[in-house]
């Protein structure tokens, strides 16, 4: 814990400084909590603790941490989580809940300072984790040191610690805590990086975790320093959350991509680690896009509107629209993905076959519209897809949202999984890209 109280010394903090220690019950937070305690024991110190309502055993926690906290005069500061949207725990909108206390406490009592317990191993996981779905260079940092928010900085002291260090740092000082079984269930993401992925990088080199922080450290310094470059350009071209395209296109291509992260920054906040660099490649090829109006679905159904020289967000609209450029992969709201494969592995209508030279590109893929309709292969004329949908009995709850392949003319090239155009080259003629329609997971429903 060297590194760790070395680091404590360089912040700011006064005597009188209230800090706030965001505390589950788990080793990293507890550790973090006794470290805090020992390393500021003059200054008022509040555990914030959230109820996620989400376990049986969160009730005994809480009441075992409360009594933590009498024992060493820290303020303990408890937040049930009553209710979830339609009745089902996410880690997003528990997450976003969890902060929304925090802050509530920073202002309760003036604090300058939130703690979390984001160790080496937490950022390891989170730039293997963005690099492998894709993100902006930003995200790509990971998890910082310090991120400085409006009127606080959240600080992530234990980045230079792996989780060993947490767990043997609680046995040695006699700490208790409680394990979420759930950091052990494969269907998380995160917990798949930790188990399969995380141990070959150890296994190479025990102090990994610092490589990853220097990595995401320098990375971080490039990135605020290209940042003040953008900053003196950005209010030439945007005004009011509007994007002048003429200004916009006057400047070098990697100006162009970094105003745009910008704009997409100020639009997203906390949520931009769920936008990637094939979203600005979307909003660029909006911009090269011939037709005066054009419109785009970006992450957290953000629509993205082009209307002659001018780029702005919709106000959110009620329906669940979406519309991506195709570019190989794509993983779609319904669960189901439309890949780009390499062998036609059969002609049914989960795959299909274009020859590009007969479709205008870029690919779309968007849902279903109402009037919509495709030329169907093997029929004359245009057929609409809700007649389809009724003759193939696809429940109503899942025509909302099912795609179809557009190219860049707006015409329909495919419904996929259940009706191929004119366009399809899978049986007769010459193609040169074959497009495949699957559940995700590799439940393959072609086989």
């Amino acid at each position: 814990m060297v590194l760790v109280n070395k680091f404590l010394k360089t912040l700011n903090i006064n005597k009188s400084d209230v800090l706030i220690v965001a505390v589950s019950y788990g080793p990293d937070s507890m550790a973090l909590l006794d470290i805090i305690g020992k390393s500021y024991p003059n200054n008022k110190i509040v555990c914030a603790h959230v109820h996620h309502n989400h376990r049986k055993e969160s009730d005994d926690e809480s009441k075992k941490l409360k009594e933590f906290c009498e024992k060493r005069n820290f303020i303990f500061e408890f937040m049930k989580i009553k209710s979830y949207k339609n009745n089902k725990f996410t880690e997003e909108e528990a997450r976003y809940k969890r902060y929304e206390f925090f802050e509530t406490l920073i202002n309760k009592y003036n604090s300058k300072f939130l703690f979390t317990a984001h160790h080496g191993d937490d950022l390891i996981e989170t730039i293997l984790m963005r690099i492998t779905r894709g993100s902006t260079l930003r995200g790509y940092c990971g998890i910082t040191l310090i991120s400085n928010r409006e009127n606080y900085n959240l600080i992530r002291p234990l980045l230079f610690v792996t989780k060993d260090d947490l767990l043997k740092y609680c046995k040695e000082n006699g700490i208790d805590y409680a394990v979420d079984k759930s950091n052990d269930d494969d269907k998380y993401t995160r917990n798949r990086f930790r188990k399969y992925i995380l141990p070959y990088f150890k296994q190479e080199n025990p102090s990994v975790h610092r490589q990853f922080l220097k990595f995401s450290t320098e990375l971080s310094e490039y990135n605020n320093y290209f940042n003040k470059l953008v900053d003196d350009l950005y209010p030439t071209i945007v005004s009011k959350n509007v994007i002048n395209i003429d200004e916009l296109m006057k400047q070098d291509t990697l100006i162009i991509k970094r105003i745009i992260m910008k704009f997409l920054y100020e639009n997203y906040k906390d949520e931009i680690s769920k936008v990637g660099y094939e979203n600005i490649d979307s909003i660029i090829t909006l911009i090269n896009n011939g037709k005066p109006n054009v419109e785009i679905m970006l992450p957290c159904k953000k629509k993205l509107i082009r209307s002659y020289n001018k780029i702005y967000f919709a106000k959110e609209e009620k329906y669940n629209y979406y519309c991506f450029v195709f570019n190989e992969y794509r993983l779609l709201p319904n669960g189901f993905v439309i890949e780009q494969i390499n062998t036609l592995e059969n002609t049914t209508n989960f795959i299909t076959a274009f020859n590009l030279d007969d479709l205008c590109l870029p690919l779309y893929v968007r849902n279903v519209t109402k009037g919509d309709k495709i030329e169907v292969l093997g029929l004359n004329g245009s057929k609409k897809i809700h007649d389809i949908f009724i003759n193939e009995k696809l429940p109503k709850s899942s025509r909302e949202n099912y795609p179809v392949l557009c190219d860049s003319s707006g015409k329909i090239i495919w419904l996929p999984g259940l009706k191929k155009s004119k366009y399809d080259k899978s049986k007769v003629g010459k193609y040169d890209i074959i497009l495949k329609y699957y559940k995700e997971e590799k439940n393959d429903r072609t086989k």
